[in-house]
């Protein structure tokens, strides 16, 4: 006879306690090898964050160089023109 869907299911699921409880076991035995390693040198928490980077400040948004009063459209002046400005002066588009 065949195994069901209902069978796999049930498989599924005691291999996944079974993986699960490893994982445990495995995450305990870790804990105490750091733990050990950590006392035979003198280490402490701070001792070990020492090496991790600050994480970076956000950029600040660049501002508004060019604006178009018509339509709101705005540019930074950074990059490519957009196509809003073509064949016009720059000049009497400036945010002052």
């Amino acid at each position: 006879m065949s195994a069901t869907y209902q069978d796999y299911q049930k498989q599924i699921a005691e291999l996944q306690a079974k993986a699960e409880e490893a994982r445990r076991n495995e995450v305990a035995g870790a804990r105490a090898q750091i733990l050990s390693i950590m006392r035979e040198y003198g280490l402490t928490v701070a001792d070990i964050g020492e090496g991790v980077k600050p994480p970076k400040a956000a950029r600040k948004a660049v501002e508004v160089k060019y604006r178009d009063e018509a339509t709101g459209s705005t540019w930074t002046g950074r990059g490519r023109a957009p196509k809003w400005l073509d064949g016009k002066d720059k000049g009497q588009f400036l945010v002052r």
